[in-house]
């Protein structure tokens, strides 16, 4: 009896053993090669890779990511908008789960379908979106792929949207880095969408497949996870910590456990290797006309997107009008365009008196600001010569006159700052900016209203963003001044007040209309200007990274 009841058990065991090898098997989880690779988002430098950093694998939902950039590049070209309507075709629809419940036919917006594919990785989601885009599913799959080679992604081929196996479609940890670098440079002002745990999607509220690993690692904020059987469990993540952001991918782990906590060790071996002041080197998005000419390659859009895909096939056969600003009146230089516009927002009390100390004038600050006020009214240029890119620049009183000459360079008004004793900083500085003096540059009321472009998690047609609140920053403005830019962390209050200052002169024709504002952080103190459009903020950190400054939009 007990040798019978032994070969029972012993067959059960077997049984056993054999059925989870066939689940193991038909997941995939057993042929899925691991692949590590964490990178210096700063520089590009790579600080850790395994040797399958650079092997064809499969790279399942970490897909949408390149699916969304090229949604970012249709709402920055103005092809379309985050309030577009999207006609959900049969194909999308039909796609496997993970879903977000589309019909064949069903209308929804476009900034619902980021939503969808970004946090709740929602297959239909993404597949519409290339459908909208591109007309189905093989043209947007091509113009992935040219994107992605354009970016220096050389071992990534797509055949959808979405990330579902599919021969041929393969990518590589390294590429997947590469590709998450782009969206945190390229599309800062989007960068955000990949931070939320939860999120309304139109049809339904959908919490991020990510939120476990953002909410158990310091200084997470993204970007991407990604499951199929022959890929395995795989992460694109970012994170920051004390100035330093990492780019880090992993394909290939057994769960979602065992993905989580390798990407953690990943990333902490990426912050102890990290250069404290490695050089700061963005990668080059890819001019505007790739982009423009791979969608013109493509076969005309289908019936929902083909309004948009008109528009793009019309800008790449030659435009009508030009999107330039107007060239500025003949006669004045640009030093001296862009010095009178520094200088005016310069006339305030603690910086002048700085300025005052540095070129050793024995004049008191009163009479600073009266010698720079008569020279205002001696020396004027008409305020549409300061004109930048759109922002409007005028006088607090209401007249059209700036100075023209006899001011301070840049350069010269840069050092004062940077050479401010920490008791030179004027009175109330940390908190609010000095009070103007009478002539001011792009005041709220002076500055046109811009085009609404609302963050992706902000639904303009049915009212304010969902209750909970992003993880970024908080502050009381008016109208659609719900947007601030970042430009550092620091390690006293004084050193980020005093980057606020060097700003605010270097960039003051976009930057007088905000208010600048330290905010304590875990690491240190960051300095922002809060109070922008969406508009003012992207100009604003354009012109600031022109120069090498680091600057990222951040919206409410």
């Amino acid at each position: 009896m007990k040798s019978l009841f032994g070969q029972f058990a012993r067959m059960l065991s077997f049984m056993a053993v054999m059925a989870l090898a066939y689940v193991l098997a038909a997941t995939g989880v057993s042929a899925a090669p691991y692949a590590a690779i964490v990178m210096d988002a700063r520089s590009g430098e790579i600080l850790y890779q395994t040797e399958n950093a650079d092997k064809r694998l499969h790279p399942a939902s970490l897909t949408k990511m390149m699916t969304l950039y090229i949604t970012f590049q249709e709402l920055e070209r103005g092809s379309i908008t985050l309030d577009s309507m999207v006609t959900v075709t049969k194909h999308a629809a039909g796609q496997a789960p993970s879903r977000l419940g589309l019909k064949p036919g069903q209308k929804i917006a476009v900034r619902y379908l980021i939503r969808a594919a970004a946090i709740k990785s929602a297959n239909d989601a993404a597949a519409a979106l290339g459908d909208f885009i591109s007309g189905n599913q093989d043209e947007f799959a091509k113009r992935m792929t040219r994107t992605a080679h354009s970016l220096g992604m050389s071992n990534t081929t797509f055949k959808n949207a979405n990330g579902l196996t599919a021969k041929g479609h393969l990518s590589t940890a390294h590429d997947m880095t590469i590709l998450g670098r782009h969206l945190f440079y390229d599309f800062p002002q989007y960068y955000n969408i990949f931070s939320r745990r939860s999120t309304d999607a139109g049809v339904a509220t959908v919490n991020s497949t990510n939120r476990k690993f953002l909410d158990a690692y310091k200084g997470a904020d993204g970007i991407k996870t990604g499951y199929t059987g022959p890929a395995g469990f795989n992460l694109t993540a970012s994170a920051e910590r004390d100035g330093v952001r990492l780019i880090a991918t992993i394909f290939g782990a057994a769960s979602t456990a065992d993905r989580n906590a390798r990407m953690a060790k990943l990333l902490d071996l990426g912050f102890d290797k990290a250069r404290k002041n490695a050089p700061f080197n963005p990668p080059q998005a890819p001019a505007p006309t790739d982009a423009l000419m791979a969608q013109a390659d493509s076969a005309a859009p289908a019936e929902a997107g083909a309004e948009a895909g008109a528009e793009v096939l019309a800008s790449a056969s030659g435009m009508q009008t030009s999107p330039r600003p107007q060239a500025r009146p003949a006669g004045l230089s640009q030093e001296t365009v862009t010095a009178a516009a520094e200088a005016v927002d310069a006339m305030q009390d603690g910086i002048l008196g700085a300025l005052a100390e540095a070129t050793g004038d024995d004049a008191g600050t009163e009479g600073a600001i009266e010698a720079q006020a008569t020279a205002i009214a001696d020396a004027a240029v008409p305020a549409a010569a300061l004109a930048v890119d759109d922002v409007e620049l005028a006088s607090a009183s209401g007249e059209t006159a700036l100075p023209a000459e006899g001011l301070p360079s840049e350069e010269a008004l840069a050092e004062a700052v940077a050479n401010l004793p920490e008791d030179a900083l004027p009175q109330g500085s940390r908190t609010a900016p000095a009070e103007p003096l009478p002539f001011a540059v792009a005041s709220a009321a002076s500055v046109a209203p811009p085009k609404r472009k609302a963050p992706i998690y902000d639904d303009a047609a049915s009212g304010p963003a969902p209750a909970e609140a992003p993880e970024v920053v908080s502050f009381s403005t008016s109208g659609d001044r719900h947007f601030a830019i970042t430009v550092g962390r620091y390690g006293s209050s004084y050193e980020a007040e005093k980057a606020l200052l060097k700003m605010q002169l270097v960039e003051s024709a976009t930057l007088s209309a905000s208010r600048p504002k330290v905010m304590k952080k875990s690491g240190g103190f960051e300095a922002t200007f809060v109070g922008l459009t969406q508009d003012q903020a992207d100009l604003a950190c354009r012109r600031l990274q022109a120069r090498s400054i680091t600057c990222f939009t951040i919206g409410e």
